[in-house]
């Protein structure tokens, strides 16, 4: 195994405030030093009240590291330090970034563009469907979709990613080794399988209370933006578009009916300022994301597989959506979702009508 992989190992473990860890990292940025310094010569304020040569390693237990190297050492996991070159960048720049990340799956969807989509656990069906397809869009163009694996708009929005087979990352508030809510397990498999599953959390970590929203903070912190589909004033969706708003990331909301109590929390924060959105291609053009999504899509020579059986139906004079549909037998969500895509590749532009092909 790794001996900076271990080294992090031990350092999550080791029974000191993250807070002190956060320091010791500034001073010792390599995880092997870091493990061995003297926590003396720290500034008063951040040093641990011991009389002893204190360090870090001298604060971990050599059998839970055990464990985790033995969870480490299966396919797929992976652990990242807050001074390694893979930490994600964005999360860096938060107050409080997590000192070690514990992940299940791709860590390199941690570099990419993401958003985050969060919400009710008790959404409208028009709540899951309007979640689940603004996570199919953004997913089929590449950008990640980041949620907390919590029941309703959470689970609504990884399912619409893992759908169009794209990008997605769940944070979650216990350790990977337990996976709440138990029903999510198969969601929680099949997202490790396609996308990335991680916690700031030690293995053995169970439910707590207070732990939700530090995983609000992660989930904010990975992404560009946050967007909330449906929410109660007061709930755990509001934490993160504020853990949002304080990380200087944008803040979207779906707007919905005046009648409907799950409308008062998005309607709040647009009030409050939050981009009123009724689309994806809305956020994509707020966020600047068109050329960075266009490398993403852009076609090499000949038409790829994606958009094979809806471009070859859409005509040079404008075209509608249900037209597409009802050509290529693809649902609407499908067809609107690829329209998107071939948009931003330049094969097709909107109009009054529909959309027109380009090439």
């Amino acid at each position: 195994m790794d001996e900076r992989n271990l080294a992090w190992l031990r350092i999550g473990r080791a029974t000191l405030p993250e807070s002190i860890k956060r320091v010791v990292l500034q001073h010792f940025p390599d995880p092997l030093e870091a493990l061995s310094a003297d926590l003396s010569v720290l500034p008063r304020q951040n040093r641990p009240r011991s009389g002893a040569r204190l360090t870090l390693g001298g604060r971990s237990s050599e059998r839970l590291v055990a464990q985790d190297a033995k969870w480490l050492a299966s396919p797929g996991h992976s652990v990242i330090g807050l001074t390694d070159p893979k930490f994600p960048a964005l999360l860096r720049e938060i107050s409080c970034p997590p000192v070690v990340l514990y992940c299940t799956g791709n860590e390199s969807l941690l570099q990419g563009p993401a958003l985050a989509i969060v919400g009710s656990r008790n959404p409208t069906p028009a709540g899951v469907e309007t979640a689940h397809d603004f996570a199919s869009e953004l997913a089929t163009i590449g950008i990640v979709v980041a949620s907390g694996l919590a029941l309703g708009i959470d689970s609504a929005a990884h399912r619409g990613a893992l759908k169009v087979r794209g990008p997605t990352i769940a944070a979650c508030a216990t350790g990977l080794d337990i996976v709440y809510p138990r029903c999510h397990r198969d969601l929680a498999h099949q997202i490790s399988e396609g996308g990335l599953v991680v916690s700031e959390f030690v293995l053995g970590t169970g439910v707590r209370r207070h732990h939700f929203p530090q995983r609000n903070r992660l989930i904010s912190g990975l992404s560009l933006g946050t967007l909330i589909v449906e929410a109660a004033p007061g709930s755990g969706s509001l934490i993160t578009a504020g853990f949002a708003a304080d990380q200087g990331r944008e803040v979207f909301a779906v707007p919905g009916s005046i009648n409907s109590p799950l409308s008062r929390g998005p309607h709040q924060l647009i009030r409050d300022g939050a981009q009123l959105v009724e689309s994806a291609r809305q956020i994509v053009e707020h966020l600047s994301l068109s050329k960075e999504v266009q490398e993403i899509v852009k076609p090499a020579g000949k038409q790829p597989f994606w958009c094979t059986l809806a471009l070859d139906v859409v005509d040079f004079a404008p075209t509608s959506v249900n037209q597409v549909a009802q050509r290529s037998g693809l649902t609407i969500s499908e067809v609107c979702a690829m329209l998107i895509r071939m948009e931003l590749a330049g094969l097709v532009r909107s109009c009054a009508g529909g959309y027109l092909r380009l090439r």
